[in-house]
């Protein structure tokens, strides 16, 4: 009994490879963005202003703080996640659904890089 292997070539391996690369970039210099506005303390110079308005802008600033650091993990698991996408790439596993064994559209790789299912996978899981 023969064997198929179902996967995608090598050259649509390295289309993938490349596009995920450059979502890797992207998504680095984004998070180099986040991070250093984080460290950037908040230089609007209210130290003349009123004991109300401090406390405000310091619970906006405090709240500000926290969305940059959910939005910066975020994009570190973004990151890792096309990391590991890149290992499968390697590993030349890269496109097939985790879930079904079946290739994962490439229209659906081309949107979402880092996917391990199809969408019939993934409408199957919900």
């Amino acid at each position: 009994m023969e064997t198929t292997i179902i996967r995608y070539s090598d050259t649509e391996l390295n289309d993938f490879k490349t596009l995920i690369l450059s979502k890797i970039n992207i998504a680095k210099e984004e998070l180099n963005a986040l991070t250093a506005s984080l460290s950037h303390a908040n230089s609007n110079g209210t130290d003349d202003t009123g004991g109300a308005y401090h406390t405000l802008e310091d619970g906006a600033a405090t709240l500000e703080k926290e969305t940059i650091h959910q939005m910066a993990g975020r994009q570190k698991k973004f990151i890792e996640q096309l990391e590991a996408a890149l290992v499968r790439i390697a590993n030349k596993t890269y496109g097939v659904c985790r879930a079904t064994g079946k290739l994962i559209q490439k229209e659906r790789l081309m949107a979402v890089p880092h996917t391990t299912m199809s969408m019939e996978a993934k409408l199957r899981q919900n």
